[in-house]
């Protein structure tokens, strides 16, 4: 390279355009030209590439680089090197100067060029969607009942094992009850008895106080009739004057008290036949049912030996072994009905005003992809204190019994159902630089617009924007990150329609329509 051409690349280094990347280059031609040893390139604004090219040149050329500074602004350094390069050397570093030099340049020139920004949009669409409130839970039996014996005796004998299915009223365990039947049997025949006595009392002749009282009341009947007679003769007599009044008074007095003698005597005897006798019944009745009370507590007692199950389901857990003492308080059985399981899961109080009875829920295990369906059924009217959440009950079939209880599930309830409202897919949102949620709109000039906008509700698939999109404006789904308030952008389509979009080419030969055989005595077209 001659004095003419380093004239010519310094006067182009002198320009405003490159005064920046070719610094460094220049200065090593200069250097190398004249056969110095050494370069200075004082605040060299040039790139990265640069840099490591200014560095193998100085390997290449045997130098030594003793580097000082490295900034935005530049690079500064020293390359040494104790003794002029040779020819050879020199020239392929001035080759390689000159190829940083058109890097240097054709960067500047790329910089001015406006960038196109590829991205896929999507057009607000105007849905339903549904207000879905998630948490996970943990699962219990439908129904389930912890069987404990009423009586302390040891166990004779179990009928069911862990894991066997049973129903309501079966006979699940005996206890040992040979007293308790012989105290039964005692009871039933006291029970015999005191029946036999109230039939007896029911059933048998007057008593003995009645047969006297009744005959008692016939004497003094008699007796009445004899002084009643005996004082109308004398008062007759004495009419007819042949007889004294003393006498006919002193007859008087002897009827009036025969006359009480009798009334007392037929009361008492009233009173035997009604009072008396109601009385004996009542006490042999009495006896009856307490001799009947006493067998059926006797039977009930022999009763509680048999374990018997209080609802249909299956034995999740038995205690004790034939031949240990089950004692009263101790769950000697447990009978889970697993046919249908609940769901309890915590919800926050924000969420849990959208809830009610009955709304639609499923319910998900967490190791698994299957979905089942159910509903609410409780959501609890207190907040816990401890939690400061809401208990809300969440009911399914279990086909199969495969949900266990007491895994982790997960719950999704749908609480409501907007309709008409604006949607776009999630990837559209973007986090803006004041903390909120914006858009990359795309217009008709393809020019990318940033949009703050307000969102609602969400599902997977879609979110509802509540304020700051229109129905049918296209947001940027794919490409949107990094994309600047008025940057000019290309609309490209998915992959999946690209490849839909096959050449006719590239399509199978079954997809191709067939040539137009022609008919008979007809040439073929070409």
């Amino acid at each position: 390279m001659g004095k003419e051409d380093l004239r010519g690349v310094e006067r182009a280094c002198r320009k405003p355009r490159g005064a920046g990347e070719l610094c460094a280059p220049l200065q090593i031609l200069h250097l190398l030209a004249g056969g110095a040893g050494a370069f200075a390139c004082q605040r060299a604004n040039f790139s990265s590439p640069a840099r490591r090219a200014v560095l193998a040149y100085c390997a290449k050329l045997d130098f030594s680089l003793a580097r000082s500074t490295t900034s935005k602004v530049g690079f500064s350094g020293a390359c040494l090197n104790p003794k002029p390069a040779p020819r050879k050397m020199r020239h392929a570093a001035v080759l390689a100067a000159l190829v940083l030099l058109s890097v240097g340049c054709a960067k500047k020139e790329e910089k001015e060029a406006e960038p196109i920004v590829p991205v896929q949009v999507s057009p607000a669409q105007t849905e339903s969607i549904r207000r879905i409130v998630e948490a996970d839970g943990i699962l219990y039996p439908r129904n389930q009942a912890s069987v404990m014996p009423k009586i302390s005796a040891p166990v004779r004998s179990f009928y069911v094992n862990r894991g066997d299915h049973v129903r309501q009223g079966q006979l699940l365990a005996l206890l040992e009850n040979r007293d308790l039947a012989a105290a039964a049997q005692e009871s039933k025949g006291q029970w015999n008895q005191a029946e036999a006595n109230y039939r007896s009392t029911t059933a048998a002749a007057v008593p003995e106080q009645v047969i006297k009282a009744q005959a008692d009341v016939k004497a003094n009947k008699e007796a009445l009739d004899a002084a009643k007679k005996v004082y109308e003769n004398r008062q007759k007599l004495y009419k007819e004057g042949a007889l004294a009044s003393k006498l006919v008074d002193d007859a008087q007095v002897a009827y009036v008290q025969a006359r009480s003698q009798y009334d007392t005597a037929q009361q008492h005897l009233e009173a035997l036949q009604s009072v008396g006798k109601q009385e004996q019944i009542k006490t042999a009745e009495a006896q009856v049912e307490t001799a009947k009370a006493h067998y059926q507590g006797s039977e009930a007692q022999l009763s509680y030996s048999e374990i018997r199950s209080p609802i249909s389901g299956v034995i999740a857990d038995r205690a004790v072994y034939p031949g240990e003492m089950a004692n009263t308080g101790s769950p000697l059985l447990t009978v889970m009905d697993v046919s249908r399981v609940v769901a309890r899961a915590n919800i926050p109080q924000g969420q849990a005003g959208y809830l009610k009875v009955g709304d639609p829920a499923t319910v998900t295990q967490t190791d698994s992809a299957e979905k089942l369906a159910g509903k609410v059924i409780v959501v609890s009217p207190a907040v816990d204190p401890s939690s400061t959440t809401v208990q809300v009950w969440v009911e399914t079939a279990n086909p199969g019994e495969r949900l266990k209880p007491g895994i982790t599930v997960h719950v999704s309830i749908v609480a409501a159902v907007i309709d008409h409202a604006v949607v776009v897919p999630p990837a559209a949102l973007l986090p803006a630089e004041d903390g909120s949620t914006q858009v990359i709109v795309v217009g008709a000039d393809s020019v990318a617009h940033a949009r703050k906008i307000e969102t609602g509700v969400r599902e997977a698939d879609k979110v509802q924007v509540v304020e700051g999109l229109k129905p049918g404006e296209q947001v940027v789904t794919v490409g949107g990150l990094g994309v600047d308030d008025g940057t000019k952008v290309r609309v490209e389509k998915p992959a999946a329609e690209k490849a839909d979009e096959k050449p006719e080419a590239e399509k199978p030969a079954a997809e191709k329509p067939e040539a137009k055989k022609p008919a008979a005595g007809e040439k073929a077209e070409p």
